[in-house]
């Protein structure tokens, strides 16, 4: 195994003894939280004022999904058409594109998971797949996929797999090769694991999201989550790239870089706008935070000096996407077929959280980029899937968000069961 950073290093040390945070606190301490008041920062697309912990009250506010109208779909901005791509799914989470043009999906969820992955065969390119079918299954919560050297990669919770792959095959039905440990035990609250291989395929990168919301149960439950792990292909040679990051699931490359950029799930109970979830580039031996501050260096207040020097180098992110988006999935546009506006931005599926009073999310944003950064704050770009907000009604949440190499955006829509398709209009 290849030798981590002094930073990743220091993390664990410090992790390992400096005990674990926790979610509730007394009123007094919510109090002095308070009483701090609001934080102001600098992103790459501006300033932000953080409104001070616990100015509003944590909540529960679940979704209650109802499922699409037939003919009803997510709407797009005009010069967009969205169609139905596929549908008879079990919470289609992910998506990929193999070199050859089959599209494989991901279906998964934290409770009575499919555990299977289903593939997708559009021969004649007119944007309805001739073939649906399993792919490969009795799979442990899969999510990200990978065709590289000969081999299909797929990431369970609890692990790395690989299969000898030939372009074209529909299904895989021999064992796989585990060539990777994952940490999965205990509470598991982010169970999602991605893949992204580097442009010269001697590298692969993996998001394993933190196992609570601020290691509220305790660190060791923590070793190696949190971070963006990275192997050689074979599965040797594991080290922590960047650490700090409580669920980074969404991975990609910007067009025209070699820089990582990672969608990140930030934190729970502070509030109703605390703490903004984020899109930021990802530096080798990086620290983000988590779970000691936010935004760089504001401490949440329920481990308010425990790691000091960690507080201080923590990095920060650059585009911030509103609180309790759950922003998970990741997708960089750079195809022609949208108009020039979108190309080489940033498109991110929000699932929506359930910590806010007011819906958050349940939708898909866009980033404007030029030169492989931001130029500005996110927008709108698909949204509708929210039926009647003040009785928590949706019809679907999306998460994945993948660019095919037709020019069109597919977005997995996990509880409405279905693949959404959106294209420019000529």
């Amino acid at each position: 195994m290849k030798k981590q950073s002094t930073l990743a290093c220091c993390l664990v040390l410090v992790t390992l003894l400096s005990g674990c945070g926790k979610d509730k606190q007394s009123k007094e301490e919510k109090e002095a939280a308070r009483q701090e008041g609001p934080s102001t920062v600098q992103t790459a697309v501006g300033p932000m004022e953080l409104p001070a912990p616990y100015e509003t009250e944590s909540v529960t506010n679940r979704n209650n999904t109802i499922g699409w109208p037939d003919g009803k779909t997510p709407t797009a901005p005009q010069g967009f058409t969205v169609t139905k791509y596929a549908g008879d799914l079990k919470h289609p989470r992910w998506i990929y594109e193999t070199p050859n043009g089959d599209i494989l999906i991901a279906e998964a969820d934290r409770n009575n998971s499919a555990d299977r992955i289903t593939i997708l065969r559009d021969s004649n390119k007119d944007g309805k797949p001739e073939l649906q079918e399993v792919f490969l299954e009795k799979l442990n919560q899969p999510l990200g996929m990978l065709v590289l050297n000969g081999y299909f990669y797929v990431a369970n919770t609890d692990g790395v797999l690989r299969y000898p792959y030939k372009p074209g095959q529909t299904k895989i039905t021999g064992e796989g090769e585990k060539i990777l440990d994952l940490p999965a035990g205990g509470y598991n609250n982010h169970w999602t694991r991605n893949l992204l291989a580097s442009a010269d395929g001697s590298k692969i990168y993996i998001s394993v999201g933190s196992a609570s919301n601020v290691a509220e149960h305790g660190m060791d439950e923590e070793k190696r989550r949190a971070n963006i792990l990275r192997i050689n292909p074979d599965g040797s040679g594991e080290e922590i790239y960047a650490s700090g990051l409580r669920n980074p699931v969404g991975m990609d490359w910007a067009p025209g870089s070699n820089v990582l950029w990672t969608a990140v799930n930030e934190r729970d109970k502070l509030g109703d706008d605390l703490v903004p979830d984020y899109l930021t580039s990802v530096q080798q031996g990086g620290f983000y935070g988590w779970p000691y501050s936010y935004f760089g260096s504001i401490e949440d207040p329920r481990l308010k000096g425990q790691a000091p020097e960690l507080v201080q180098k923590s990095i920060m992110p650059e585009v911030p996407l509103g609180n309790h988006t759950a922003s998970l999935g990741l997708a960089f546009y750079d195809k022609k077929g949208f108009p020039a506006k979108y190309q080489n931005g940033a498109f991110i599926g929000q699932h929506g959280s359930w910590n806010r009073s007011t819906f958050s999310g349940y939708k898909v944003v866009y980033v404007p980029f030029s030169n492989g950064k931001p130029t500005a704050k996110h927008e709108d770009f698909l949204t509708g899937f929210i039926a009647d907000a003040e009785k928590g009604d949706v019809y679907g949440r999306p998460v994945g968000v993948t660019t095919l190499s037709d020019g069109s955006l597919l977005v997995a829509d996990d509880e409405g069961n279905t693949i959404w398709r959106v294209t420019a209009n000529k």
